[in-house]
């Protein structure tokens, strides 16, 4: 009798063990690690982005110099252009390289005429990514422009492009900062013969979220 409870209690001793390590393990402890807070760093490479990867800015600006070609009157003209406005949204990036932005601007010119004006839409990218928090960028894109007032015989599509230089500052105050951009502006009509040429300087807010 003895022998066979020797070998039996063992065996009865493990198997409760392990009973018991197969257990759930219930409790505030076992609910904590299930709400720890996520390190940024993997939740960006899991894909998750944080709420600062994107931004909208709001930009006003003028033409600081301009000419135009076959517009208005034949040959060139200079200091035609005017006012513009426009909205830039960050759509998504590169890690560690670019943005992808949707810019949308609105410009004014001032030809012997008439007044001219049109809305851009147009794909933005610039370097480096706002990521990064670095405060010098610049950029490029072509887009599309579409003329709300056109002179006569002139075409209402144009082929838009954009080279830009800017510092941006994030964040002073709470989740709203401001920038600076110069850069130039051009277009040339997509349906008869024309096209402009334009600096121009332009500042706003930027929004993080």
């Amino acid at each position: 009798m003895k022998t066979f409870l020797s070998l039996i209690l063992p065996l009865l001793m493990g198997s409760a063990a392990l009973a018991q390590e197969s257990q759930p393990v219930v409790g505030r402890d076992a609910a904590a690690r299930y709400f720890q807070k996520r390190d940024p760093a993997q939740s960006y490479q899991a894909g998750n982005p944080g709420p600062t990867d994107h931004f909208l800015a709001l930009h006003f600006g003028r033409y600081m110099s301009s000419q135009s070609y076959d517009w208005g009157k034949n040959g060139q003209q200079d200091d035609v252009g005017g006012n513009t406005f426009g909205v830039t949204y960050r759509v998504g990036e590169w890690q560690n390289s670019m943005d992808l932005n949707l810019r949308i601007d609105y410009a004014e010119f001032d030809l012997p005429v008439e007044n001219p004006s049109k809305l851009s839409f147009m794909p933005l990218l610039t370097f480096p990514d706002a990521g990064s928090r670095f405060p010098l960028y610049f950029g490029a894109g072509v887009g599309l422009g579409v003329f709300f007032k056109q002179t006569n015989s002139k075409s209402a599509l144009s082929l838009d492009y954009q080279l830009v230089l800017g510092a941006r500052f994030f964040d002073i105050f709470e989740n709203t900062g401001f920038f600076i951009e110069a850069g130039l502006k051009n277009h040339i009509h997509l349906l008869s013969s024309g096209q402009f040429n334009g600096t121009f300087l332009s500042g706003g807010l930027v929004f993080t979220f």
